[in-house]
């Protein structure tokens, strides 16, 4: 066993050293089960799923709920990985010693750019949903200007004011779709509203049947449902962060059952019994198409505010993420020095700066040159999120294999039924990128992923190889209260 193991080992898990190289620990147990809700509701199910509805009809079901159970599945993974070793770095974190220094270059500089896309599009469509209320009498651009800036600050006071606004932000969403299936039982049971004739269960299967499309149709939707459910792996990057991360991440992970059956599945059945699935078209909320089919004209007005919100949320998260993620790469060598620096309130300035300024120009550049060059940076999302799904499992199975045999500690929250369920959910992401190469409009991100690599191999080849800069395990094989890099036998470099 090498003097880096037996480091590792003497080391409890949740150790504050552990965690995160001057963050504070500032994230309570409310705030983390709201971030991991939130992370579990987005535009994809606001907005997106009248489009799969109307590619596999009441089998989307069916397709939110196998894709949860894959998603329970890479949660539970992640979580026995955190409380191995709970820190802010996370994924890259992991790939890193899990697989090696180029595996966490590639996971966080992808996970990084993830969420830039996402914030780019995000604060962009914030903008366009205002236009609602304001009718273009205010400049969209300045929508997206005010949110971006207002969300940066936010970010930049303090960790627990993030977790503040992540808390309403999902308070809203959840709020919502409990009110949509309260209102849709109502109608079941009661009979009420103009949709009160046709409400019936039996809409399920009436219209040809559970599977009108087939089950190719229902296949084809994977994709829709994956990214959906981007953003559910954020509770992670908290870690660093969390008051009490033994307690309060397996809480949260092992909520997602229950959040997915009654979010998507439970929401999904409700609306799909009183308006038959013939009546949603892409483009439309299924939630908008609801409202209108039971006679109520707020509907439109209600939805655009949820909708707004769940942008929001998003961008917030994307702030919150970046800055930590390069910060993770300074600190490991593999991004430039300065990232390193935090404020007195333990937030990384630098990273999120420079994040939310490419946000900024993220929207200037959508304004200027509108069309299919940015619609196809957005499709890179789903693939470069599921990477960071990819490399949660096989660093799970790394690490339960180097614990099996001794080499490593046991965690105290191991994943049920690894490593199979782990081998399971990696051929299931598999077949949603198989699906992803039979779609023309889905297509494109495979096409940017090949790109994309090759930049980070060149970047990694020119920038960081061979100059002695990535320790193995940065802030843990080292004295606890150091922020610099480490060698390999715990020195200070």
């Amino acid at each position: 066993m090498t003097s880096v193991q037996v480091e590792k080992n003497e080391r409890p898990a949740g150790d504050d050293a552990a965690a995160g190289d001057g963050y504070h620990r500032t994230l309570g147990a409310r705030q983390i089960q709201m971030i991991a809700i939130g992370g579990a509701i987005g535009t994809g199910l606001f907005l997106g799923a009248g489009k799969a509805i109307s590619k596999a009809g009441p089998s989307l079901i069916l397709a939110y709920a196998i894709a949860g159970l894959v998603i329970f599945f890479i949660m539970r993974a992640l979580g026995e990985l955190l409380m191995y070793r709970p820190v802010a770095g996370s994924f890259s974190d992991y790939a890193r010693e899990f697989i090696g220094p180029f595996a966490g270059f590639v996971t966080g500089w992808t996970y990084w750019l993830f969420w830039v896309v996402t914030g780019i599009t995000e604060v962009t469509a914030a903008a366009q949903y205002m236009s609602y209320w304001t009718h273009d009498s205010f400049p969209q651009w300045a929508y997206a200007l005010i949110f971006t800036v207002i969300l940066y600050g936010a970010n930049l006071i303090s960790v627990k004011l993030f977790g503040e606004l992540e808390f309403w932000f999902s308070m809203v969403k959840v709020t919502a779709i409990v009110g949509m299936i309260l209102i849709c039982a109502g109608i079941l049971t009661i009979g009420f509203s103009d949709a009160a004739d046709t409400a019936t269960v039996s809409n399920l299967w009436n219209d040809g049947g559970f599977f009108p499309k087939g089950i190719g149709g229902t296949l084809m939707t994977l994709q829709i449902v994956m990214f959906a459910f981007l953003a559910v792996e954020l509770v992670g990057v908290t870690a660093g962060e969390s008051k009490d991360p033994e307690k309060t991440l397996p809480k949260a992970i092992n909520t997602v059952p229950w959040r997915i059956a009654v979010f998507y599945v439970g929401a999904l059945i409700m609306i799909l019994s009183v308006v038959p699935w013939t009546h949603f078209q892409p483009g439309v909320s299924p939630f908008v198409a609801a409202f209108e089919r039971m006679g109520l004209g707020v509907g439109a007005a209600i939805v655009n505010f949820v909708v707004l919100t769940a942008a929001l949320s998003s961008c917030n998260s994307g702030m919150y993420s970046t800055g930590r993620m390069l910060r993770d790469l300074a600190m490991n060598g593999q991004g430039p020095k300065f990232f390193k620096r935090l404020t007195k309130n333990g937030t990384p300035l630098l990273g999120t700066t420079f994040s939310a300024s490419l946000m900024l120009v993220g929207v200037w550049i959508n304004y200027v040159a509108p069309g299919k060059a940015f619609d196809y940076v957005v499709s890179f999302a789903t693939i470069s999120g599921m990477w960071a799904w990819i490399m949660i499992l096989v660093c799970q199975l790394r690490y339960r294999a180097k614990a099996d045999r001794g080499e490593l500690p046991a965690s105290t929250f191991r994943a049920p039924g690894a490593p199979w369920t782990s081998w399971f959910a990696l051929l299931f992401i598999g077949m949603v990128i198989v699906m992803m190469g039979a779609d023309k409009d889905a297509r494109v991100s495979l096409y940017c992923a090949p790109l994309w690599g090759l930049l980070l191999a060149l970047g990694y080849f020119f920038l960081w190889i061979g100059k002695d800069r990535t320790p193995e395990i940065v802030g843990k094989t080292g004295p606890a209260d150091t922020a610099e890099p480490v060698d390999k036998a715990g020195r200070s470099a």
